[in-house]
């Protein structure tokens, strides 16, 4: 890719962007939140036309159309947020809009055997006939590298990629991503995880407010230059805790059991509390109870037994506004489903939840400069990059997206935060500076419920852990005593501890 250009109304998101990527090779992308990884990507798999600039393909020029050219020429990308469909099968999303048919009508037991034998042949694990809403994430993200193979991808983008996997789901991409790479796929990996970036990649490129900043083997760089590159300073390092002595509980949950979307029962007598100034970390596997657990706090889940209490109140069967006006408020763990309306300005969805109380609210309109005042204030806040707030959500990147719901939580100041996956998408400048504020609430007397698949984000935030599995409380431990591998233990295995 050469000189490649694309400005969006207000910014330029590639400014004279050159990318060179060998045949054969895993080349990681890396850049802050807004740098431009994700345009550059999209034009290179068809999906935006570049202002300006050339793409060479196997040493030949392209020009894209679309998505359907990019394919053709044998680019795939697998994007952050998955375009499968959650009711279909994995053989019929694969095979979707590529069916073997048999008259009118799809060849089940065709797609399902092609689909079993791409999946030993890459050694995918993937059951042909299991609907991809019972799938964990992990394994959605390998039905959607196995269609991107399936039409002939011979270079493969992934966009974010570990974004909203558990660890040991993680070690599991990489060895497919080895694989692949072995049998001569070339991989794109766009990240802002610096370990993941260093551990896999063979060369690297950094992106830095759309343009290029530093590229080579990955083996000459660290992980504090990269950090520099990026955002321009070094952010590496844990955040500061002070000692704090807990206050009162300010969160109770006795013996919560809820049901998952299918009937089945997805917590199973769940108890622990919550203190003022304190941080307790959920720690667990995907799938192992932590959404339910969330959607049942917030009142988005009906609890099927027990009790939930914010300070002496029971709030079990409150809806989900209420509790918010009793102070508790949370950081959804899906930004696009629970924390924001696409569609909606930027401007209004940091009112989301507000809209309704002064100043906002003018009897039954909106204070429209009200509103725009309180955005532009938090979008400074946490350096949100929206050169116009009266452009849609869905304009914003997924970590622009994501600091927007996390401005508009703080900026609520509540008693009782449940945070889920506070840092998923984001940087490493923009991680650092959320988990400080994290710890500023903690400091504050905040509640801080912190449910994180990031190990290391629990350890270095939490003054208490506990662990999930199948739906159960299996481990609680203070964080300083807390050992990386009893957890793993807990987490993988079940084993009790008290």
């Amino acid at each position: 890719m050469q000189g490649i250009v694309k400005r969006f109304p207000g910014v330029v998101a590639n400014d004279g962007v050159t990318l060179e990527v060998e045949r054969g090779e895993i080349h990681g992308l890396l850049g802050e939140n807004g740098a431009g990884k994700s345009t550059l990507m999209n034009i290179l798999a068809g999906l935006y036309r570049p202002d300006q600039g050339s793409i060479h393909l196997h040493g030949r020029p392209v020009r894209f159309r679309g998505p359907r050219d990019a394919i053709a020429a044998g680019v795939g990308m697998v994007h952050q947020h998955f375009m499968l469909i959650p009711s279909f099968t994995v053989a019929e999303n694969l095979t979707l809009g590529a069916e073997p048919r048999r008259g009118a009508l799809l060849d089940r037991d065709a797609a399902e055997a092609l689909v079993s034998r791409l999946s030993d042949q890459y050694g995918f694990r993937l059951e042909p006939r299991r609907r991809v809403e019972e799938l964990s994430v992990g394994a959605q993200q390998r039905v959607e590298i196995l269609k991107a193979l399936l039409r002939g991808a011979r270079v493969l983008i992934l966009d974010e990629p570990t974004a909203l996997l558990a660890p040991p789901e993680v070690e599991r991409l990489f060895e497919i991503l080895a694989a692949l790479r072995r049998a001569g796929h070339t991989i794109l990996f766009v990240s802002h995880k610096l370990s993941e970036v260093l551990h896999l990649t063979d060369r690297l490129t950094v992106l830095r407010g759309g343009r290029v900043v530093g590229s080579g083997p990955t083996a000459e760089c660290n992980a504090d230059d990269l950090a520099r590159l990026m955002v321009g300073l070094s952010v590496l390092g844990p955040p500061q805790r002070s000692p704090q002595i807990p206050g009162r509980v300010a969160l109770a949950v006795e013996n919560l059991a809820a049901d998952d979307d299918r009937g089945l029962m997805a917590l199973r007598g769940v108890s622990f509390e919550v203190r003022a100034g304190e941080i307790v970390g959920i720690a667990g596997v995907d799938g192992n109870g932590q959404s339910e657990l969330i959607e049942t706090l917030v009142g988005l889940r009906p609890a099927g037994a027990g009790r939930v209490l914010l300070e002496d109140r029971e709030i079990t069967c409150l809806p989900p506004l209420e509790r918010l006006r009793l102070g508790l408020a949370a950081i959804p763990e899906d930004r696009q489903r629970r924390g924001l309306i696409l569609d909606f300005s930027i401007a209004e969805n940091a009112v989301l939840g507000l809209q309704e109380e002064p100043p906002f609210a003018r009897g039954p309109r909106l204070d429209r400069s009200e509103v725009q005042r309180f955005a532009r204030r938090l979008t400074g806040e946490l350096d949100i990059r929206a050169p116009d707030l009266r452009a849609p959500a869905r304009t914003l990147s997924g970590g622009q997206q994501q600091k927007l719901v996390l401005a508009r939580t703080f900026a609520r100041r509540p008693k009782v935060l449940i945070a889920a996956q506070p840092t998923r998408g984001l940087d490493v400048g923009a991680t650092a500076s959320v988990r400080r504020q994290l710890l500023r609430e903690r400091e504050r007397g905040a509640a801080v419920l912190l449910v994180s698949m990031e190990l290391d984000e629990i350890l270095e935030l939490s003054d208490r852990i506990v662990v999930l599995y199948e739906g159960r409380l299996v481990g609680q431990v203070s964080a300083a005593g807390a050992r990386r591998e009893e957890l793993g233990r807990w987490m993988v295995e079940g084993e009790h501890h008290d």
